[in-house]
């Protein structure tokens, strides 16, 4: 009875959310625990050509070798193709500097793919149920989570599908019993130092005895909030299109949206802003310039209408460069062409990339360097010097614009603000014999 229950069950799971089709060939994640042994059996059963695949991942001692052997064994048994790998896990965890258990869904993943390209499969089946969503959940709202964490685990991500989220674990076991088929017990299961096994462990009992279907209650809930979800996603990315383009937020749109914190909470979590900074954005939408926010890798820069988006430069922004007079070209750290001629073959142009400066009042080597606080120069057309910061902000230039200002130097003097304004004291004159061409070529 239970048999004939769990097929039709996951079959209709599986025309809902269009899984798979009829007789579709599938690689079969097969631990050996109970999920995965019972995944394998009623896709079988149900006609789907299935090839089990199991990952040795060497972190339980004796423990993972019995694991491979079982499932090598069964799979021999009842004559389903079965593949196996093995890792070093805690290696790889080592080499990449990230946790064993990011090791190990990055290596199972990985190879999973393969196997999916070598056999022409048509997806990959996980074990996960309605039990592992339930507490994803409730793990996701422990760690604070917009509506998407809220949702569970999707029933399909690419070629990645879950047939059994339809289905408890306790259905499952007693499938498994009235099938008579074994499964092995993962040992770290039953540790409740593990946050998801806490959960499992600690929390759902407890929620059981406020209400004994509570774990129905919140599958049916992130159902639910999955279809609203549709449509917030919906929403969110038209409203992206218009407030968020070149990495620019603009911000009066951003502020005629329905949720201003939603949007940017969309926008900016992929770039690594947590949840306080960006609600510390959201706090000074109204403030005035020059705020920073940062992220591990990025910053957004508080400009006059806009947010500006940005990588975080590396490298010394102190850090000097010398032209010497032989030479012709520099492409690091800017592409800068360099040429001397005669008055008479020069043809002027008022390009801003392009500077014009009488050759014999210059001295070299020049020097090329990032603006620092306290440089000034003699603006072309001025008499009077005037600070680089100064002049900036006359011509409102964005932090992410002035960070970007490179000067080029003759001795201790600005010659160029490279792209923008020439120094007054080496402009061409009626006198000047000799001209120094310097283009600037953005890339």
């Amino acid at each position: 009875m239970q048999k004939l229950t769990m097929l039709k069950k996951v079959s209709e799971f599986i025309k809902k959310y269009d899984l798979l089709t009829p007789q579709a060939k599938v690689i079969v994640g097969l631990s050996g625990g109970a999920d995965s042994m019972a995944l394998l059996d009623i896709l079988t059963l149900l006609g789907y050509q299935c090839i089990a695949a199991h990952c040795n991942f060497h972190l339980r001692s004796e423990e993972s070798n019995r694991d491979a052997t079982f499932v090598k064994n069964w799979c021999k048994d009842v004559d389903i193709p079965f593949h196996s790998i093995d890792f070093d896990t805690s290696q790889y965890a080592e080499d990449k500097k990230i946790s064993i258990e990011m090791a190990a869904r990055e290596l199972r993943f990985a190879w999973f793919e393969i196997e999916l390209k070598n056999f022409g499969a048509d997806a990959i089946t996980l074990a996960h149920h309605r039990d592992d969503s339930v507490e994803t959940v409730l793990l996701n709202l422990v760690r604070g989570t917009g509506i998407k964490g809220m949702t569970g685990i999707s029933p399909k991500n690419g070629k990645i599908i879950r047939p059994l989220l339809c289905v408890s674990r306790d259905e499952i076991i007693a499938y498994l019993n009235e099938r008579e088929i074994p499964f092995v017990v993962d040992s770290t299961n039953l540790e409740d130092n593990y946050k998801r096994n806490f959960i499992r462990l600690n929390i759902i009992p407890q929620l059981e005895k406020l209400n004994p279907s509570v774990s129905d209650s919140i599958q049916r809930t992130a159902e639910h909030l999955s279809e609203a979800e549709k449509i917030y996603s919906a929403y969110i990315e038209k409203v992206k299109s218009e407030v968020f383009s070149d990495n620019l937020i603009h911000i009066p749109s951003l502020k005629n949206s329905l949720s201003p914190s939603s949007v940017l909470h969309e926008i900016l979590s992929p770039y690594g802003f947590n949840a306080s900074v960006i609600e510390d954005v959201v706090d000074n939408l109204d403030a005035t310039p020059g705020k920073i926010f940062y992220s591990d890798n990025y910053r957004l820069l508080k400009d006059r209408v806009h947010f500006v988006l940005e990588q975080i430069p590396e490298g010394n922004k102190t850090e000097s460069y010398f032209i010497s007079v032989d030479d012709l070209e520099i492409t690091d750290p800017i592409h800068l062409k360099i040429g001397k001629r005669k008055r008479e073959e020069v043809s002027f142009t008022k390009d801003q990339n392009i500077l014009f400066a009488d050759a014999d009042k210059l001295s070299f080597p020049f020097t090329l360097r990032k603006w620092q606080n306290g440089d000034w120069f003699i603006p072309f057309g001025m008499k009077g010097k005037k600070k680089l910061s100064d002049y900036f902000t006359d011509r409102k230039f964005s932090l992410c614009d002035k960070e970007k200002v490179w000067v080029l130097f003759s001795g201790n003097n600005i010659l160029w603000v490279v792209g923008n304004r020439s120094d007054e004291r080496f402009k061409i004159t009626d006198e000047t014999k000799n001209v120094i061409v310097i283009e600037f070529l953005k890339c």
